[in-house]
């Protein structure tokens, strides 16, 4: 398949720079596979439009503060108020995705062609103090292997001095509101550089309805990294490989997905994050379609699903509109057929839905 045939043309203004007024106010667009149709809703609709026997399974991880802005030995740092995005200057851009030991994380740094390995970079704290990092490895596309030094509770520093890790298709500064809204009323456990977006419509009052309904919601973590969005650099679709993340399953969500496939009841994935862990702890244990097993504890969701992929656990999925082009879009037309997204993307398009991470979503089943 080329690269090409999952393409579509997205005018800018439809891309999503706030959050909505109120999270469940978001659009959701229900697609059947099965008659090939959709109706036009509000996300407030879900817990009506279900069955009211479904499983529902959610990403609980917490998106990490984890951008930070820094400089090299001898290099003054840039005033703050005239940052601007795509436009570093003599100041270096950090975002951490992964702690591969502690004070040693990897790391993706612009611009990463002028620094090399045993280059320093120092940030400001927080607190009055300077925060010191070595680049002790190098890999492709920018990114490296920093060490801290005497970072003491870098977490905290995090919290003091990082930034949140908007995608860069918001084309503006993180700002106070998104250190509660880019983050999904799951979120529990710290390490994601990015949000599980599908996870962000959801109130208080929406999973209470779901609830007296008698719809079950079980958690898992994926630790959403770079490689969730990391571009298609080849033309065929099949060549691209996908980078692991992190994931762990709870012994009681997995627990709950057996029971819910022994009694036929449909696992709703809320998000591709939680469809790539499920399905990657379903390929570990070479479950067959259709099996109950998925393994409890941690694993490296490294499955690659594109159109002729089998999903194993998953019957149906909640998600938001996803970049052309993408392994987000590949995944979603493996889902739900190719020219069934793309006529109901285009239908999106058309009507005013809004795309991407703040954006609108969509209800596949």
């Amino acid at each position: 398949m080329r690269l090409s045939e999952f393409d579509y043309e997205l005018p800018p203004d439809r891309i999503a720079q706030h959050p909505a007024t109120e999270r469940d106010a978001s659009r959701m667009m229900l697609l059947d596979r099965g008659v090939r149709a959709w109706q036009d809703l509000a996300f407030r609709d879900l817990p009506e439009v279900l069955r009211g026997d479904e499983l529902i399974v959610v990403n609980d991880a917490r998106v990490l503060p984890a951008r930070l802005y820094g400089r090299r030995r001898g290099v003054r740092a840039q005033p703050p108020g005239r940052r601007r995005r795509g436009h570093l200057s003599s100041e270096i851009e950090v975002l951490l995705t992964r702690q591969h030991e502690p004070g040693v994380w990897e790391a993706l740094v612009r611009p990463g062609r002028k620094i090399g390995v045993g280059e320093r970079i120092f940030f400001d704290d927080g607190a009055g103090g300077r925060l010191e990092a070595e680049v002790i490895a190098r890999g492709e596309y920018g990114a490296r292997r920093l060490r801290f030094a005497e970072a003491g509770d870098l977490m905290a520093v995090l919290e003091r001095a990082g930034h949140i890790p908007l995608p860069p298709y918001i084309a503006r500064e993180d700002a106070p509101e998104d250190r509660e809204r880019y983050q999904t009323i799951f979120a529990r456990q710290p390490g994601a550089v990015a949000a599980p977006t599908a996870g962000l419509h959801f109130t208080p009052a929406v999973v209470e309805r779901l609830r007296d309904r008698g719809i079950e919601i079980c958690p898992l973590t994926l630790y959403v990294g770079p490689g969730t969005f990391q571009p298609v650099r080849t033309n065929e679709v099949e060549r691209h490989r996908m980078q692991p993340e992190a994931y762990e399953i709870p012994e009681a969500t997995a627990t709950a997905i057996g029971r819910a496939k022994a009694e036929r009841r449909p696992v709703l994935a809320v998000g591709t994050t939680v469809v790539r862990a499920l399905e990657s702890a379903a390929r570990g244990v070479g479950c067959l379609s259709g099996a109950a097993e998925v393994p409890a504890g941690p694993g490296e969701a490294g499955v690659y699903l594109y159109p002729g992929a089998e999903f194993l656990v998953v019957n149906q999925l909640l998600t938001n509109f996803h970049l052309p082009k993408s392994t987000l879009l590949l995944l979603v037309c493996a889902f739900a057929g190719r020219q069934l997204i793309l006529d109901a993307y285009r239908h999106a398009v058309d009507s005013g839905y809004r795309f991407y991470s703040y954006g609108d979503c969509m209800l596949i089943r």
